[in-house]
Formats: structure tokens, sequence, C-alpha cells
């Protein structure tokens, strides 16, 4: 994508209600966003898809809804209160703050940026005869650079696991890592800041309590997890799904809808016997992948980023990234997080949180795997890789939004050619057909082209297009909204694209496969 990619992303947003800055008449929230109505539908579409994915499709995972507060001892015993802050230091000159880990870890990316532009003109130069593995195993120049990349790892991972902040300083210092806004190293010293929002609960100043709002939803089913256990009777291993609102209050929340002050988390806890984790690790990572190809997007805007530092309730942690406009970013996290949760609240609460294991006739403290992925990030990372600017054989262009079908805020547009001669009506008449089952559109308004191309702005699939041979032989034309290929087709022909290419269920059906 080109630089001004997000620009132009967070415009046709806007234009086209996805997204709306929240609370705009009065200049606005930063962070905050509001979901228009094609958003609220493309949002609702991949909620859908990964609950059900999750839920319908596997017999040991169930789902909970819990609440936004908790008792404020669940977030002493998670740590958060402790330790859930980010390293922030500022630039003297932009007045900018930033992530100290981020830049560390974009100077690291730029190092590998570095090997990637090697390889590929080594690859130009001997064509089929390149071989990758030895290349980068013997160029000397590659060596050099990924000798400086594990050096800057190293070290980082050192800082940022002894807490040592002024270690994180000298080491951004010694890189010389500039601010992208003013260009200068001229940095602050490195400082932590809790990143929760603190409210109160209670009738009156006196009586109420100290809350927070929750900044993850794993929590909620920790702290239900034996009792959804027992009800609905599941044995080890199984999963709680859950998806809902988190808030965190970040200083440094940029980049549109990537990182927000209020956001949705769509979350998934393993419970696994202490041992298994990493089979189970394995496992997940994998399906977790599947699941985002199943979309059909270029698996090369995926990666693994293996964490180099873990958090504190971590053995093994993974990011899939996914190549937004401004760089491959965190979209999901895969998360071994032993049995620290579980035990941490036991703890605290002097409640026995442990599982009976009727094979081996003993309780244990189960372990658990975690599949953690932001609605936000995931909404983003559709409308980033579906939005195109294309010009056309009459010299003309047009913005399509090629979402997944599936997942399309509506799926079918029903276009009368005229608005008269019975035309709406026949439209409004096939529209009872389907309107039970996917979201549907009418729009009689203006030249049927520039009605293609609003639903092109939008994403929908097809365009039914109901013209005077309609009424006389019961065909219209359906029109694809990726090749603007046009094709006349009966009512019959239509049930069996919708069935087999618009629905969530069509979706499902290959990942089962």
């Amino acid at each position: 994508m080109d630089k001004d990619a997000l620009k132009k992303i967070i415009s046709h947003s806007k234009e086209y209600g996805f997204v709306f800055p929240s609370s705009e008449i009065y200049e606005g929230l930063n962070a905050i966003y509001d979901y228009a109505h094609n958003g609220a539908l493309l949002k609702n579409n991949i909620r859908e898809y990964w609950w059900k994915s999750m839920v319908q499709l596997n017999e040991n995972i169930v789902g909970i809804d819990s609440a936004i507060f908790m008792h404020p001892k669940t977030w002493i015993a998670s740590g958060h209160v402790e330790a859930f802050n980010d390293p922030l230091i500022d630039n003297k000159d932009s007045k900018k703050r930033y992530r100290a880990d981020v830049l560390i870890e974009d100077h690291i990316e730029k190092l590998n940026s570095k090997i990637q532009k090697e390889i590929s003109k080594a690859e130009k130069r001997f064509k089929e005869k390149f071989d990758k593995k030895q290349f980068v195993e013997t160029n000397s120049r590659v060596l050099e650079i990924s000798k400086s990349m594990e050096e800057v790892r190293v070290k980082m991972i050192s800082a940022f696991e002894n807490d040592d902040l002024v270690a994180v300083k000298k080491l951004i210092d010694d890189l010389e890592i500039k601010c992208p806004i003013s260009g200068t190293c001229n940095w602050t010293d490195v400082r932590q800041f809790n990143l929760m929002f603190n409210t109160k609960l209670g009738a009156s100043e006196d009586s109420s309590m100290d809350l927070y709002l929750r900044p993850e939803t794993a929590q909620g089913i920790f702290l239900n997890y034996l009792s959804v256990q027992k009800t609905s009777r599941m044995k080890i291993p199984f999963g709680i799904a859950q998806t809902g609102k988190a808030f965190r209050n970040e200083i440094v929340a940029r980049q549109f809808i990537f990182r927000m002050r209020e956001f949705e988390q769509m979350e998934m806890q393993y419970f696994i016997k202490p041992g298994t984790q990493e089979d189970w690790f394995k496992k997940w990572k994998k399906n977790r992948l599947d699941w985002h190809l199943n979309l059909g997007i270029d698996p090369n805007s995926f990666r693994y980023h293996d964490h180099d530092k873990l958090a504190h309730y971590a053995d093994a942690a993974c990011d899939i990234e996914f190549l937004f406009p401004f760089g491959f970013k965190e979209l999901e996290g895969i998360h071994s997080r032993t049995d620290f949760d579980l035990k941490s609240h036991e703890e605290l609460s002097g409640k026995k949180l442990q599982y009976y294991d009727p094979e081996l006739e003993s309780n244990y403290t189960p372990y658990v795997l975690e599949t953690s992925i932001g609605l936000d990030r995931m909404f983003l990372a559709i409308i980033s890789n579906s939005f195109k600017t294309e010009s056309l054989e009459d010299g003309s262009s047009r913005n399509v939004m090629s979402i997944p079908r599936p997942l399309a805020p509506n799926k079918l547009a029903f276009l009368p050619l005229l608005k008269k001669d019975g035309l709406p009506e026949y439209a409004r008449k096939i529209m009872k057909e389907f309107v039970h089952e996917i979201n549907i559109v009418y729009d009689e308004k203006d030249a049927i082209g520039r009605r293609y191309r609003r639903q092109d702005a939008v994403g929908t699939p097809y365009c039914i297009t109901i013209d005077h041979q309609t009424l006389e032989n019961d065909t219209f034309t359906i029109r694809d909204r990726d090749s603007m290929e046009q094709t006349r087709i009966n009512l019959s022909q239509l049930s069996k694209i919708v069935d087999s290419e618009l629905t969530i269920k069509s979706l499902l059906k290959k990942l089962d496969n």
C-alpha cells in the first residue's frame, strides 16, 4: 500500500458509513470511534464467524458473557494492578509520546527489512538458481545485519525482564532511534504507566467501592471457569469463549481503530492438563491461522511472531501478525498462560478452583491455553485488505471494497432498472426470499452505473438488476462486485449462490473440511 493508504481508508470508512469519530459534533474524543451501519454489520459478521467457529464447531467449547465490572481483587490476583504498565518515553522536540518497546521493535523490523531487500536483489540476480536458505546462511551482509538484530533483541529482553528502564533508555540512545515526527533523538527517561481506568461503585462517595473497567475479558472466564465446567458437564480439555468490551487508558493511541481506549475482544481460554501445553500451543497456533486464511486473504499478509519477552503469566506466546497499511502488527495472540491465573485467584479468594480428573482420580489446577483477537483490529485488517482504487478500461476509476463475501455488510443489492412498470414491486418480491437469511439492500435512486459504484464502495458482492425481460421470463441480471461481469440467472440459481458463497455457514463448512 502507498503511504497515504490509511488516510484513504479512514476517509472512505466515514463517507460510506463504516466508522465515525465518536462525539464529532463536540470535536470528538481521541482514539474513540463509533461504528456506523455498514461498520456495525461487518463487525457483527466477523463476531459471528469467530463465535460459531469456536462454540458451534467444537463440542468441548462453550460460551459465557461476563460482566465488565468485577471485584477489585480480581485485578490484584491477575497482576494488573502491579504489572499492567506500558514503558513510555517522550520526545522533547515533537512532544510526542511513544512506547519504548515499540520503538526498539520497529528498529529491529527495519533491520529485518534490509535483509529482505538483500534477498530480493539476489532473487532477481540469480532467478531460478537462487537458493534462499544458502544465501541467508552465507551472505556476509545478511549475517552482519542478523547479528545486529540478535544483539538488540538480547539487550531488549534483558532490560525488560529486569525492569531496568535505565537500560531501555540507554539502548534507545545507543541505537540512535529517532522520533518519527521531529527526527531527533532528544528523549526523556522511560517510565511506567498503568493502563487501567478507575471508576466507583456505590450510591454515595462515602460508601462507594473503587473499581476498574476491565482491561481484558479473560479474567471473567477464570472467575467462572469452575461453575461453567460443572454446569456444562465439561471434561478437560475444554474451552470457554467470550466476546466483549475492554478498556485501556492507552497513552499512545493511534493508527485509527488499531489501538483504542474502548475496544472489543474475542477470547477463548482452553483448560488443559499440566504438561500438555506445548502440544496444545502448536495446535491452536495452526487452528487460528487457518481461521484467518479461510477468508481467502493472501497468506503473505500474515506471519507468526514468537515473543522474546513473555508476560508474567506465560511460558510461551506467539502473535499472528497482519500486514496493515503501517506494517506488520499484532492481530491475534496465542498464549500458554500456565496455571498462574487460577492459582492466583484461588490464593486471594480462599476458594478451591481445582479440577477433579475422574481418570486420574485426583485434583489439579488446570493449565490454560489462550487465543485472543481484537475484533476492531480484525475489522481494520479486513477493510485494509479489501479497499482498493481500480482504473477501468473507459478511463474512469472506482473504489471497491473486496470484503470476503460472507462477511460483507450487505450480501445482495436489488436494483430495479426503472422506478415504474412494476419493476420495483418485482424486486421487493424477490427480496422477501432472502431477507430472513442474509442482509440485503434496495436502491432505486440514480442511473444504474452510479448505483453499481455505490455498492462496490460498501463491498456488496452481487447486484441484482430487475428489468423488463425479468417480467417476461423471471430471469434477472447478476453483477459480480470484483470482476464486474454480468450474467442472467433465475431465482433458484440465485438461491444456490447465496447458500454456497454468502452465508457464515458457507465459511464454516470450508473451515470444517
